[in-house]
């Protein structure tokens, strides 16, 4: 029930059903911004609350009616779109019902048309944001190009970017100027169709030292802007995902509750190694200004229009 004293988080579940430390992560980013804003939200006398929507497994997608400001979207398994879904084939592929699309896309539409409200998202997410505004379609990674990404990796910025009011930061957080270390995990590239449609931005694209002799995956995608600040933006990375020792505990948490299998968290544990590589500080830092600094910014905003 809504609560005029609640900030109410809408997180767009994308997981299908299955078990996802990258959604747990974001309830725990959740609960470490409440935790830094806390001296705001006694004086207001409000709290956050995080409402998770299961959009493709129990087809809920939230109306756009004024009880969310913040939309924040997770990854998830199959093909982008859900009409290709049609078969269970483990992680890669699912069996879903795409009565869910056109609600999306409507609440897409509702939160462009609403400079008050944002939309954060990772992964899926941003496979979905790119499919609703035609900007890019998802093509299947081929083994000429490596299959399935997983691991840090590189985007590239774009020189957009490097003067975004926003973004030109992360060059500041990099040893280079304008690669970024992200970590990824995905089957599909978003590869651009050269329509960007105008208050858009390319901010980075996939990283390869042949890059005249192909088109580009789209990584990074500004779809609005509120001032200085991008208010709809998605990554095709998991900058929801922080250090090793909180992904071991979220794990931890998950296995305790019986959320997950052990087999599964064996599985999901082999990441850990990867995020305790040389790299994992500049990652973090980019991680924080593509998701959690924006979050935490229109939070802050949302308290202080309370």
């Amino acid at each position: 029930m809504a609560d005029p004293r609640t900030i109410d988080v809408a997180v767009l579940d994308m997981n299908h059903g299955l078990p996802n430390v990258g959604h747990q992560a974001i309830i725990a980013l959740l609960r470490d911004l409440a935790v830094e804003l806390e001296p705001q939200l006694d004086a207001a006398e409000l709290r956050i609350r995080a409402i998770s929507y299961a959009v493709r497994h129990r087809l809920m997608v939230p109306h756009h009616d004024g009880r969310h400001r913040l939309y924040l979207g997770t990854g998830g398994p199959g093909h982008l779109d859900p009409r290709r879904n049609t078969q269970n084939r483990g992680e890669a592929e699912i069996l879903e019902d795409p009565a869910w699309e056109p609600r999306l896309w409507r609440l897409f539409d509702d939160i462009f048309a609403d400079e008050r409200a944002a939309l954060y998202g990772v992964c899926h997410t941003f496979g979905l944001l790119c499919r609703w505004s035609q900007v890019a379609e998802p093509v299947l990674r081929s083994a000429e190009k490596g299959g399935k990404m997983s691991g840090v990796g590189n985007d590239a910025l774009t020189d957009d970017a490097l003067v975004h009011p926003w973004f030109a930061r992360l060059s500041e957080d990099v040893a280079s100027r304008d690669r970024v270390p992200v970590l990824e995990s995905r089957y599909y590239d978003l590869v651009p169709n050269g329509n960007v449609p105008s208050g858009a931005t390319v901010i980075a694209h996939e990283a390869h030292d042949d890059a005249c002799s192909r088109v580009r995956a789209l990584t990074m995608m500004e779809f609005a802007r509120d001032g200085d600040r991008p208010r709809i933006f998605a990554v095709n990375s998991h900058p929801e995902i922080g250090d090793a020792d909180r992904v071991a505990a979220l794990l931890g948490t998950m296995l305790a509750a019986g959320a997950i299998t052990p087999e599964v968290y064996a599985a999901r544990c082999a990441i850990l190694p990867v995020l305790r590589s040389d790299r994992n500080t500049e990652r973090l830092r980019v991680a924080r200004t593509v998701f959690a600094d924006l979050a935490r910014l229109q939070l802050e905003r949302l308290v202080t229009a309370a």
